[in-house]
Order: C-alpha cells, then structure tokens, then sequence
C-alpha cells in the first residue's frame, strides 16, 4: 500500500508560482503512475496533471496546460506540481493520487480519478487576484 503526503501549498497572488510535492511511501513508487487532481469549492474533482511511470509521458488537462508542469523523482519517491503564472481559477485543494494498476499509458484511465487507489489528504492553493 501507499501512503501520499503533499506539501507546498499556501496562498499566493495571480501570477505568482507554487510548486507542490508528493512524498510516498512503500517501496514501489515506481510502478505507479502519479496523479494531481483538484477540488474547487462547489466543483467535483477533476484532473489537473499525470506522470507516467518514469516520467517520460505527462499530460494535462487544458485548463492547465502551458502554465502546469508535473514531473517525478523516483528515487526520492515523490512526484512534484510546478504551477506558474496562477490564476484565481485556479483556487482548489489539490491532491495527489497513485494508480497501482495501470499497465498502459491511456489518457481514459490516468484522467479518471476512480483509476485511483491512493490519494493524499490534499493542500490548499488559493489564489487572490
């Protein structure tokens, strides 16, 4: 099992930069394909950035997509959230998560937040314009 911890979060202006991390547990981080998703207040859920295995597939959702960049660290077990030019939209909890299941790189899989196991318990990013 998996045990998810993020970090960084915290309250910034529009346009600043945040990067977020992910610290795992276990010995098998890097058979998981890693997740950030996001919860907005009154929204559901929803995909922000996913990083495959050794982190040479990533992929984002548009809303994110220019600005985000997810990238991984298999040998510290932890996968990170660089978030540029921010904007209040982009005001959420967001959350990492690992897919222990995944054995292909598949965009209706790493999207879909039911794919996976693990979740961290989330870190506030809030954004004032």
């Amino acid at each position: 099992q998996a045990q998810l911890a993020e970090s960084g979060g915290g309250l910034v202006q529009a346009g600043d930069s945040l990067r977020l991390s992910c610290a795992a547990s276990g010995r098998t981080f890097s058979s998981y394909v890693m997740g950030w998703f996001r919860r907005a207040p009154g929204k559901e859920r929803e995909f922000v950035a996913a990083i495959s295995w050794s982190g040479g597939r990533t992929d984002y959702a548009d809303s994110v997509k220019g600005r985000f960049t997810i990238s991984r660290d298999n040998a510290k077990n932890t996968v990170y959230l660089q978030m540029n030019s921010l904007k209040p939209e982009d005001t959420a909890i967001y959350y990492c998560a690992a897919d222990a299941n995944a054995d292909v790189w598949d965009s209706e899989w790493y999207t879909s937040k039911s794919q996976y196991g693990y979740w961290g318990q989330g870190t506030q990013v809030t954004v004032s314009s």
